[in-house]
């Protein structure tokens, strides 16, 4: 299938969902509005919405405020997963010891983590930063570590039968083990960044994505409250799309489905 084939498919998929949306948000089905507009709103209010956001300019501050935090989130968390995980997949006798722990950290739920690092860090942009991180960084660390520790046999074996040094083992059999792993790790992890960036926001903050949902919740603006989550979705798609780029450029060595390089 060529992508524009598919772009066109998805397309239609969000377009058939947005018709339904209106159609059974405005149109009574046996005397019955099925999506009551107070509750569900509808895709021309959320649209327009979106619209007033841009044309006043009130969002770029707000949608500023959250792409810094999501972006230091997503970098620092992904840095220090990366590296803890290719210590621990390194270093057996280290990832045994600190096993349990890394579990019990893992097994925080995040949302009660929010006011605590509200309570140290402040209401600024690096208590949201650090909520951030602590989701992206458990994605990153298992993944990177899992990705290491699935290195071929076959290949380390050869390697070192060839006289390669440590050095040249990590750089040439190592890290490109990890980095599919560890790009398959990223993807989801920008969602989470996002996810905690606005979690932040609307748990105590004064500007941000999160803090406009947040507002249009507490007036029951359900258009607003939408118009956010889209914007949202729109935002984790662009910087998914800046790893997808990134991925393509580190793994052009990795064959294609169909066999070729």
């Amino acid at each position: 299938m060529s992508r524009v084939t598919l772009l066109a498919l998805q397309v239609l998929v969000a377009v058939v969902c947005l018709v339904l949306w209106q159609f059974f948000a405005s149109v009574p089905v046996f005397g019955k509005i099925l999506l009551p507009p107070f509750f569900f709103s509808n895709p021309v209010d959320v649209f327009s919405q979106i619209v007033k956001w841009f044309s006043s300019g009130v969002i770029w501050k707000h949608l500023g405020i959250t792409l810094t935090e999501s972006i230091l989130a997503f970098v620092i968390g992904s840095a220090g997963g990366v590296l803890i995980g290719f210590w621990f997949a390194r270093q057996p006798l280290v990832a045994a010891v600190f096993d349990p722990y890394v579990k019990m950290a893992n097994a925080l739920p995040r949302v009660v983590l929010a006011p605590i690092f509200a309570l140290w860090l402040g209401l600024g942009i690096w208590s949201k930063v650090a909520l951030g991180v602590t989701l992206v960084f458990f994605i990153v660390f298992f993944n990177v570590y899992q990705g290491v520790k699935e290195v071929s046999r076959t290949v380390l074996d050869n390697g070192r039968m060839l006289g390669m040094s440590e050095r040249q083992l990590m750089r040439h059999v190592y890290w490109p083990s990890a980095l599919s792993w560890m790009f398959s790790s990223l993807h989801t992890s920008v969602g989470f960044a996002v996810v905690g960036a606005v979690v932040g926001e609307y748990l105590g903050s004064a500007a941000g994505l999160g803090y406009l949902i947040q507002q249009a919740e507490g007036i029951f603006d359900v258009a607003g409250v939408f118009a956010g989550m889209f914007v949202l979705s729109a935002f984790v798609i662009l910087i998914d799309f800046g790893v997808t780029l990134v991925e393509r450029r580190l793994l052009v060595w990795r064959p294609t489905v169909d066999g070729r390089g």
